[in-house]
């Protein structure tokens, strides 16, 4: 009897524990996706905001707007460039523009000027180069460990779009190098509509990245035109 009540006693424990297990993992398995389920929604931020302006262009020109694609995934980021990526929308702001490169699953709004709260919130025209959609090299920066991050998988011949109010802008990708700090010839004016993507490297470089990868590529197709005098600003 006494061996009984022993074995009762033991087998009570493991069942609790066994419980016990089952509900952590419960509860971890609710905070993931909760988590999963903020990112998507605010992540999107930028994006729906220029969705919506295209909705109003398009209704007002009695067009169907071209979609913009989802926001890419958050999972691979820094910790701390997800928090401050959720810290920068206290200050909204609608884009410019949206990146997308579908074959990466990145789509990120752009902003313009290279401040921190443009770069904690999407990629940023960087001052000096060409406004989007004009003739010249317009340079966009983003982080390496948060949206630029799948840069690191792109190969010359990409597509790449820029989807503005009024129009999609289609690159395709011409090359790719990586360089010191101190080589700023990337961003050199160029004869022909093209756009080049900056951002520290290596990815996973724990720390200041030493250098830089460079992603150019070229216009192929400027798309719908706004009318000329129309701006982001005025729409």
């Amino acid at each position: 009897m006494p061996r009984m009540q022993e074995w009762s006693k033991r087998s009570s424990r493991v069942r609790r524990l066994e419980i016990a297990a089952w509900a952590l993992g419960a509860v971890l398995l609710v905070a993931y996706g909760g988590i999963r389920a903020w990112s998507s929604l605010a992540r999107a931020d930028g994006i729906a905001a220029m969705q919506q302006a295209r909705i109003h262009y398009a209704a007002a020109e009695g067009e169907e707007p071209p979609l913009t694609t989802a926001a890419p995934d958050t999972s691979t980021w820094a910790p701390k460039r997800l928090a401050a990526y959720r810290e920068s929308l206290h200050d909204p702001q609608r884009p410019d523009a949206v990146l997308r490169i579908p074959k990466l699953k990145l789509a990120v709004p752009v902003f313009d000027g290279t401040s921190e709260i443009n770069l904690n919130r999407g990629a940023a025209r960087i001052e000096g180069t060409a406004a989007i959609g004009a003739a010249g090299n317009l340079g966009l920066a983003a982080h390496r460990d948060g949206f630029f991050r799948p840069l690191k998988d792109i190969r010359v011949g990409d597509p790449l779009y820029i989807d503005t109010i009024a129009r999609t802008l289609i690159y395709r990708v011409s090359s790719i190098r990586i360089v010191t700090p101190t080589e700023v010839d990337v961003l050199a004016p160029t004869d022909k509509p093209s756009v080049t993507l900056v951002t520290c490297y290596p990815f996973y470089f724990v720390g200041s990245a030493p250098k830089r990868f460079i992603v150019q590529a070229q216009l192929e197709d400027a798309g719908r035109r706004a009318e000329p005098g129309t701006t982001v600003a005025a729409l």
